[in-house]
């Protein structure tokens, strides 16, 4: 298996086809919109030159990279040589139910669908298609090109032989494919979302700001980053999509999404991407920082 589509060129579609493109995959990159995918070449770009000033690949390396994608805006025409496909639209469910209609009539009868979803159903997105046995998730982590986990979660129907081969491929993209089974948010975000939630409560009551709780977890907890930083880096959208779809498999209130969390995502305060969350990520405030390190 050498012919690779993803669907979608964000951060972690762009970050999927550059890390099968360094594995020497062929990569079809899908995206509805040429600026998207030209955004998505560029980061990938940009990625792999820091990793040739680090030492880490060669200007040769990095090229073989690039020449490995095929950027295209049309999904049938990406999709058509394709022996695995993998998914990393946005986390709206019926977004990826008719991506999933589409491929199931574009894509060779042979062809294993793979989603990067975070926390839809498996066997929901599976239930669309004349191939649920090779239906199957691929969870990757943010950012893809350096974190080691892959999810791979196993739909009601999803097939040893497709579980084996995603296991071992991931294997082969020098990854760490953990195989858990077909429930709301998985493992990892079954864990982590309530987490960042209860963050995002600790702040909405009172109780500490926002510095203050993300300094607590990360010398009391020793985690890498605080779990608002976190939240403002995985996107505050994403968060609350997560949550909701927890809840309402759950059915359960300790997954309802903080009503701060819902108000903040309302406002288009969504972290990172959009400039400001719980932190400040604005262009001003980048200059602030500058200033302030450079005058000591």
């Amino acid at each position: 298996m050498k012919n690779v589509a993803v669907i979608g060129a964000g951060t972690m579609g762009n970050g999927i086809a550059h890390t099968f493109a360094q594995c020497d995959f062929n990569v079809n990159l899908i995206d509805i919109s040429a600026a998207a995918l030209e955004k998505g070449i560029g980061t990938i770009t940009r990625n792999l030159d820091r990793m040739v000033s680090k030492g880490k690949i060669t200007e040769n390396d990095k090229t073989a990279t690039l020449n490995n994608i095929t950027t295209y805006t049309e999904l049938t025409e990406g999709v058509a040589s394709a022996e695995l496909v993998i998914e990393a639209a946005t986390e709206n469910v019926d977004l990826k139910l008719n991506i999933f209609k589409t491929l199931d009539q574009a894509c060779n009868v042979d062809t294993i669908l793979a989603t990067n979803t975070s926390s839809i159903s498996i066997t929901q997105i599976a239930a669309v298609t004349s191939r649920p046995e090779k239906v199957i998730g691929m969870h990757f982590m943010n950012p893809v090109p350096i974190m080691k986990l892959v999810e791979i979660i196993r739909g009601y129907n999803t097939s040893d032989e497709v579980t084996e081969t995603i296991m071992t491929m991931s294997q082969a993209l020098k990854k760490v494919p953990v195989e858990v089974n077909d429930y709301p948010g998985f493992v990892a975000n079954r864990i982590l979302m309530p987490m960042l939630n209860e963050s995002i409560e600790t702040l909405y009551n009172g109780v500490a700001g926002v510095e203050e709780i993300d300094t607590v977890m990360k010398l009391g907890m020793a985690h890498p980053m605080g779990p608002l930083q976190l939240a403002d880096f995985i996107g505050l959208d994403v968060c609350l999509s997560i949550l909701n779809v927890m809840h309402e498999g759950f059915k359960n209130a300790k997954y309802a999404p903080c009503p701060l969390l819902v108000n903040m995502v309302r406002a288009g305060k969504l972290g990172v991407k959009s400039g400001e969350g719980f932190y400040d990520y604005s262009e001003s405030k980048k200059a602030e920082k500058v200033a302030k390190q450079f005058n000591g």
